[in-house]
């Protein structure tokens, strides 16, 4: 079954330094922490924040491309996890036929935001994530910098999160080796 879920905030965190994007079910208090990377963090933080720019930035291009081609995303599906990695779906309408694209989590929800399309998750992914970040000492390592809505009072607004995510150093996430 699908849940409707929303971004409920950006955080860091802290034991790694890692952005993490946390969505939270529409009609309730389950979440999901997806751990994502700052480029991701950078773009779904801007949009957040409604930062407009000259030029389009990637995932305001892969907007383009998906109209331009006459495609048009209807929902973003957060499918599974495997190994600690969760795997997305774009959900796409193209001359009345429906596509679905392989895609991550991060730029599939930069992608939605950018088109107001609506986010899902499979409801046992809510149930697991959620037992996970219960865990006292695992949301102790969570920093919420960024919370979203009117319980905005303390933390990083998002020109604070902009400049932060601008200063990061991909070195600062460890080392990637390629095969």
């Amino acid at each position: 079954m699908l849940v409707e879920v929303k971004v409920q905030s950006l955080a860091i965190d802290r034991s790694t330094n890692t952005p993490v994007v946390i969505l939270q079910e529409l009609e309730g208090e389950r979440v999901i922490p997806i751990w994502i990377g700052p480029g991701e963090a950078s773009a779904i933080a801007m949009q957040l924040a409604d930062m407009e720019f000259s030029r389009p930035l990637t995932h305001d291009l892969l907007c383009s491309v998906l109209r331009g081609l006459g495609g048009a995303l209807q929902k973003v599906i957060i499918s599974k996890v495997e190994a600690s990695t969760y795997y997305a779906e774009l959900i796409v309408r193209r001359n009345g036929e429906i596509l679905s694209l392989d895609a991550r989590p991060s730029d599939s929800i930069a992608v939605a935001l950018r088109v107001q399309a609506q986010i899902f998750a499979q409801d046992d992914l809510l149930e697991e994530a959620t037992i996970e970040i219960a865990d006292e000492e695992a949301a102790a390592d969570l920093s919420f910098d960024v919370p979203r809505g009117p319980e905005r009072e303390e933390g990083m607004g998002p020109e604070e999160l902009k400049e932060h995510l601008r200063k990061l150093d991909p070195e600062d996430f460890g080392r990637f080796d390629l095969p």
